[in-house]
């Protein structure tokens, strides 16, 4: 859950940071003060400048993708959300249909003062949908960004739910893979001597099927007959594999890069990462400035 809501609250917290900062140096009234603050500004910003225009890039440069014929890989995907499997998914505080939800209650301290007593997130997967096929949205280290908040008090508590809805028209770009007869490594021996053994294990049932003269052990003509069965399960087991339709996955990116899913549509998205990145800049050059006019001015 963490790792969700830093992310996407990543901007936030930084401009905050920012915040506190600034109001640190107007609190220590000294330059050596002014310049630690505004030094660390211009890292923080800088920081986060990078990360804003890496999703910017990521949203604006990625092509869109159709499932049935994506490459596997780094794609960007567009369609219906639907949950995975017969059960629906129910939102913590609203008990609304969902395909994810995180929640968070808060108990009032004091007028402007709120402590957190309870939150979470749901972590099950979901599919996606669109006009060629389907795919399966694996949550893990997902940022996830919905319009769909809702928030309201009961006596002195604030209860804050977020949710992605079933048939929400969903954007996600992640790392994409398929699963199925072309992937499959399906190693004969090794698969007919698992079976064997597997067998083995039920001795009387497999003297059963293949002791002809029920003398109790298996001779080497039985033992034949034993692996020429076990040959013909290996077989069909491999058909039925190579017959199953193919599984596509999205998910986290081993090398660490965006892995978003949200039900913004992607010029909203497109806007949202460069305002934060322009944003960020301009709080930089606006540190270094001050760092600038602070070396050229005398201790207060």
């Amino acid at each position: 859950m963490l790792v969700s809501l830093r992310r996407e609250y990543a901007q936030l917290v930084t401009s905050g940071a920012q915040l506190l900062l600034l109001f640190a140096g107007f609190k220590l009234e000294s330059r050596n003060g002014w310049l630690t603050c505004l030094t660390i500004m211009a890292a923080i910003s800088i920081m986060a400048w990078l990360s804003a225009l890496n999703r910017l890039r990521a949203v604006r440069d990625t092509p869109t993708s159709r499932i049935a014929s994506a490459a596997q890989g780094y794609v960007e995907l567009t369609g219906r959300g639907l949950r995975f499997g017969e059960s629906p998914l129910l939102s913590k505080l609203t008990a609304l249909p969902c395909l994810w939800y995180r929640y968070k209650i808060e108990h009032r301290e004091s007028k402007n003062e709120w402590k957190t007593v309870s939150s979470g997130e749901s972590d099950g997967s979901f599919m996606l949908r669109d006009d060629t096929g389907e795919c399966i949205v694996d949550l893990e280290q997902a940022e996830l960004i919905t319009r769909h908040r809702d928030q309201w008090h009961q006596g002195v508590y604030r209860y804050t739910e977020w949710k992605l809805l079933e048939h929400d028209s969903l954007y996600v770009i992640g790392q994409f893979r398929t699963q199925g007869s072309g992937t499959l490594e399906f190693n004969t021996r090794e698969e007919l001597g698992a079976l064997l053994a597997e067998w083995k294990k039920d001795m009387p049932a497999l003297h059963a099927r293949f002791d002809l003269d029920n003398n109790g052990t298996l001779d080497m003509q039985e033992w034949m007959l034993a692996r020429s069965a076990a040959k013909r399960e290996v077989g069909k087991r491999m058909s039925e594999a190579r017959a199953a339709p193919d599984i596509h996955i999205i998910c986290q990116p081993r090398d660490g890069r965006l892995f978003l899913i949200s039900n913004l549509e992607q010029n909203d998205l497109s806007r949202r990462y460069l305002f934060w990145t322009w944003a960020h800049l301009v709080i930089f050059f606006g540190a270094l400035g001050g760092i600038g006019w602070m070396l050229q001015t005398a201790d207060f």
